[in-house]
């Protein structure tokens, strides 16, 4: 009885053995057309630090999408400004207002990844679609945003075309997180704003990105 035990267990083994060794050999088959050998994605949360019409903008930028084969990110994601950037009183929409510039853009999200698995490589970002400014009320104080719905104003909406690649250093913290520091330019075209021409809005930026998710 025991032999019988273990010459079942004996062949069971070499069945199991035999199908992990076909699997092995079904994995590595090669055919001329290969789909993506490996996929996931990620999002990503950056504060940028860069210039609008000369003064100083701070922007938080929120991206994400499908990576693909550990090296090409396809996403989408939107940056807005987030401080007071002073509206020139000879451009202001509402004279007598402390008037901000409100800066944001939409678009399409690349991201070209060199050695992904290794804990420090590079990647390079580029950011096409739609750029957009107009102006808002921003008193000094808190209190003064009482007075604001009684003020009717035009904001200055203004959309132009956008483009801004950029180059990242990134560091592996975790294996669903990185840290990628970097710098970017930003080019525009079409700005028609009150004080604001696409030398006034084109510039560089550098950028704290945490990234989270599957790579």
């Amino acid at each position: 009885m025991t032999t019988s035990r273990h010459f079942l267990c004996t062949i069971l083994f070499a069945c199991i053995t035999q199908v992990v060794s076909a699997q092995d050999q079904e994995d590595n088959i090669e055919t001329i057309f290969k789909g993506p050998s490996r996929s996931g994605g990620y999002g990503a949360i950056s504060n940028k630090f860069t210039s609008i019409n000369g003064e100083f903008a701070n922007m938080v930028e929120l991206y994400g999408g499908w990576f693909i084969n550990s090296k090409v990110l396809i996403g989408g994601g939107l940056t807005a400004s987030t401080n007071y950037i002073e509206v020139p009183e000879a451009y202001s929409s509402m004279q007598g207002l402390r008037m901000s510039y409100q800066y944001g853009q939409v678009g399409l999200v690349t991201d070209y990844v060199i050695a992904s698995n290794k804990a420090l490589h590079v990647a390079f970002h580029v950011t096409t679609g739609a750029g957009f400014t107009l102006q808002y009320y921003r008193p000094s104080s808190w209190n003064d945003y009482e007075d604001y719905d009684h003020y009717d104003y035009d904001y200055d909406e203004n959309w132009f075309f956008v483009v801004e690649p950029g180059v990242q250093v990134e560091l592996n913290l975790l294996r669903w997180m990185r840290f990628s520091p970097g710098v970017s330019y930003r080019f525009t075209d079409g700005s028609k704003a009150k004080g604001l021409s696409d030398s006034d809005l084109r510039g560089a930026s550098v950028n704290l990105t945490l990234k989270f998710g599957k790579f």
